[in-house]
């Protein structure tokens, strides 16, 4: 209450030294925009995490393979796996990438039964329709991201490498990292120019019924193919895309540690303003004490001042931060999976409380200087 009950007085004190306030502030929005930039990404990891777990379903590729462009297996793997008690269905892919390695930029296409793909995936189309997606081989349904990245709209024609689609559709998605697949024909992809893929898939998709415990699952797939022809390697979707992101994953938890410094960069600055302010403000201070103002009030006052100015700086730089996010669409990927840049309330809400904390932090050691002011000698100074 009495920090609200002088926040006019805060305010005529930050506009004072406007520039230095101005500084303060545009630091600690940068700060927090990269400390936004960099928990979205784990935002995104975590989300697919949670979400793959949920669904429950498998991935089966080829043993001892990484990129999608190097696994192939026989197709007819489907009929002999749903045989296997507690699979509800099994989906064939063909998977296409651009890159294999880290990128800003993945395209990765999904060739897809189109029979199959409602069932296998929870998406609805936002333009386009679902009727010229099925009737024409060359056709595509593309992620609202990848279409916002690429400038793709329905009826155009898509282009990556060798590949082309007519874009039949845009869709949105529950999960963020949908929208950033291109689903087409899996006998389209199979054909494609260059590719002559006609009874291998890349891997398939198997759907479990509820229950069904997927490790022993997994196990027994592997098993049943260990002879061959071609060996393979089932693990749950969520384990699976967490391996394929590999070193991917280990630099997005080190990035956790660039979000650490910016805190502590938010922190510096506001102590740093702070600290100014106090010292050309003594004089100021005593005459506060000497009109009735004690030491805890004065000590509030500043603390104030403190928390203000970081939250100023801070509530810019979440606002940006999640402007930018959600505009630009981006996401980072490796051996077609990829994670997408996921702005949230949970996010803004933590980084608001990281600016609250970082300015209350920062101010009580200036606080407590101008507290413990002592009148007279404070008032002699010119």
């Amino acid at each position: 209450m009495i920090m609200l009950k002088f926040l006019p007085y805060t305010l005529k004190t930050l506009w004072r030294h406007r520039s230095r306030t101005i500084m303060t502030v545009s630091g600690s929005a940068v700060a927090l925009f990269v400390f936004c930039f960099v928990g979205s990404v784990q935002e995104g990891m975590n989300d697919l995490r949670s979400r793959q777990e949920a669904k429950g379903s498998l991935v089966t590729f080829q043993a001892n393979k990484f990129c999608p462009a190097t696994s192939h297996l026989p197709q007819d793997y489907d009929s002999r796996i749903l045989k296997i008690d507690g699979v509800s269905d099994v989906v064939p892919l063909q998977v296409f990438t651009n890159n294999c390695r880290a990128s800003l930029d993945v395209v990765v296409f999904y060739g897809v039964p189109p029979q199959k793909l409602r069932k296998a995936r929870d998406f609805q189309l936002v333009s386009g329709s679902w009727a010229d997606f099925e009737q024409h081989q060359d056709a595509a349904v593309v992620g609202e991201s990848v279409a916002a990245r690429r400038g793709i709209s329905v009826g155009q024609k898509f282009s990556i490498g060798e590949l082309s689609v007519n874009v039949a559709g845009v869709f949105e998605s529950d999960d963020p990292a949908e929208e950033n697949y291109i689903y087409s024909h899996l006998e389209f992809l199979q054909r494609g120019k260059g590719m002559n893929l006609v009874g291998t898939v890349t891997q398939l998709e198997v759907l479990l019924q509820e229950g069904v415990d997927p490790l022993a699952t997994s196990d027994e797939i592997d098993e049943l193919f260990r002879g061959g022809p071609v060996a393979t390697d089932t693990r749950p979707k969520g384990v699976f895309q967490a391996k394929a992101l590999g070193d991917l994953t280990q630099l997005i938890g080190m990035a956790h540690y660039l979000g650490i410094a910016c805190v502590g960069l938010v922190l510096a600055l506001v102590a740093t303003t702070t600290v100014m302010s106090v010292q050309d403000r003594i004089k100021e201070h005593a005459v506060l004490q000497t009109i009735g103002f004690s030491g805890p009030r004065v000590f509030l006052l500043v603390l104030t001042e403190s928390v203000f100015l970081s939250i100023a700086g801070g509530a810019l730089g979440i606002g940006l931060a999640m402007l930018a996010l959600k505009l630009s669409s981006l996401s980072v990927g490796a051996e077609a999976v990829t994670i997408a840049f996921t702005p949230s309330i949970r996010l803004a809400v933590t980084g608001l409380a990281v600016t609250i904390v970082a300015g209350g932090l920062a101010g009580i050691a200036p606080a407590w200087q101008a507290a413990r002011t002592e009148i007279v000698p404070a008032l002699r100074q010119t």
